[in-house]
């Protein structure tokens, strides 16, 4: 199974001037080490959705693939929705994949099981691959709940099923689930390799419950990953790449990380 590294730019950066810049070092180093790029990992950026096109246009013909943070759960097309971007407009926009489920969407804008369950209908209708967050906050991983709290988290996948049988034979390669502990993410604080491991785990071995072709998922972690680290997390089997968040916006961290699992 190969690898997959994706930075999550957030509300990051803040110009598109930054934006090329940061582009530019990515791509520049990418190219000037022939070694990597011959044996790289999957590399996937996601930026905000007013650079998404600009940023498609630019990764054109390279290795990197693009993703949305988020899409719409009202509509996979149109609609009368202030503000939302519809699964079919990030596509147009040169998305191939989404982030769902992220902890700061749970937490901000209170997404719920049901409203999840509908962004991810909608992905899977418009053809666009799925990066499904999950984790624990601080107080339920101190109250050692996260296994049970991941279990509820990943009923949206089961649901999913149950609903659309005929979306199984498809899922397994548009489907990524990526373990975030909240209390890890832009914390500093990290868990051990052996703890995450352990949990993407009890994940692989949970959505492989679903169904029969879903026996080898891809697990990422994400929570404070950066060059120094990386490497000990890329040494677990369990753990097959990464979702970084701020040491994705130097192209220096990023590539570290992606060599680290390459």
């Amino acid at each position: 199974m190969q690898a997959w590294v994706i930075g999550n730019w957030k509300q990051n950066p803040a110009t598109s001037r930054d934006v090329d810049t940061l582009l530019e070092g990515l791509l520049t180093a990418i190219y000037a080490d022939t070694k990597f790029s011959s044996n790289c990992c999957n590399l996937m950026v996601a930026p905000s959705d007013i650079h998404l096109a600009a940023v498609n246009a630019r990764l054109k013909d390279t290795s990197v693939l693009c993703s949305a943070q988020d899409i719409s759960a009202h509509s996979a097309t149109t609609g009368a929705y202030t503000g939302d971007c519809s699964a079919q407009q990030v596509v147009d926009a040169g998305a191939t994949w989404t982030i769902l489920g992220h902890s700061e969407r749970r937490q901000y804008h209170q997404e719920s099981h049901e409203c999840l369950l509908q962004k991810m209908t909608h992905a899977f209708t418009q053809n666009l691959g799925v990066v499904f967050c999950i984790g624990e906050t601080q107080t339920q991983y101190d109250a050692k709940q996260t296994l049970e709290v991941i279990d509820n988290q990943l009923s949206v996948i089961k649901d999913l099923l149950d609903q659309q049988p005929d979306i199984t034979v498809s899922l397994a390669g548009r489907l990524i689930i990526a373990y975030e502990p909240v209390w890890a993410i832009g914390t500093g604080k990290v868990p051990t390799v052996y703890e995450v491991s352990k949990t993407h785990q009890h994940i692989k071995q949970t959505v492989a419950g679903f169904a029969n072709n879903l026996e080898d998922m891809t697990v990422l972690y994400g929570g404070s990953v950066n060059a120094d680290n990386a490497d000990s997390f890329a040494l677990d089997s369990m753990i097959d790449g990464a979702l970084v968040g701020g040491a994705s916006l130097k192209a220096e961290s990023f590539l570290a990380i992606a060599k680290a699992f390459s």
